[in-house]
């Protein structure tokens, strides 16, 4: 049996509301999860979304990568799991594997794209949101040892919040 998780760029909410990370105006990664050695995982579906955009031209991206980049560890529960009672989620935590708002992005030799979404200038737009769900025959499955990562790369700094499925 598979299990799903949902993972957020921020550590799992509590009492305060999920935390919006500031993109800045050079590529960042804001959300990276680190593939188990001993299983691949298969995305199901992604999101964002962002404020500010009126001022903002850029592009998110979803990707695969062979190096990670140096971001803020996800504690365990930070991978939320989408069904009551499931076991805890294989992916590794850690700043070089499961985490948010990366401080260096690293030198990928190897990547594959799953997505990506340009963001224009549109006048009195003032947030925007985007979600995506693969369709079954065009799940991306993501290697073992690999790195799933939500990158974004702006003119002006806009505040992010993204978020992955993904099935083990």
């Amino acid at each position: 049996m598979s299990h799903r998780y949902k993972i957020f760029n921020g550590p799992m909410v509590t009492t305060a509301a999920q935390a919006k990370v500031t993109t800045g105006t050079a590529i960042k990664t804001m959300l990276q999860l680190a593939a188990p050695a001993t299983r691949q995982l298969k995305i199901i579906s992604w999101g964002f979304s962002l404020d500010a955009a009126s001022s903002a031209v850029g592009v998110v991206e979803l990707m695969q990568t062979d190096v990670a980049a140096t971001v803020t560890a996800h504690a365990a529960s930070g991978v939320q799991p989408l069904i009551p009672g499931q076991p805890a989620s294989l992916l590794t935590l850690g700043t070089g594997a499961t985490g948010y708002t990366a401080t260096a992005e690293g030198s990928s030799a190897t990547t594959r794209m799953f997505d990506a979404k340009e963001i224009p200038v549109a006048a009195g737009l003032t947030n925007l949101t985007y979600a995506w769900q693969f369709m079954p025959d065009e799940q991306p499955v993501v290697a073992v040892s690999t790195f799933v990562r939500v990158r974004a790369t702006f003119t002006a700094a806009t505040n992010m919040i993204c978020w992955i499925v993904v099935e083990e």
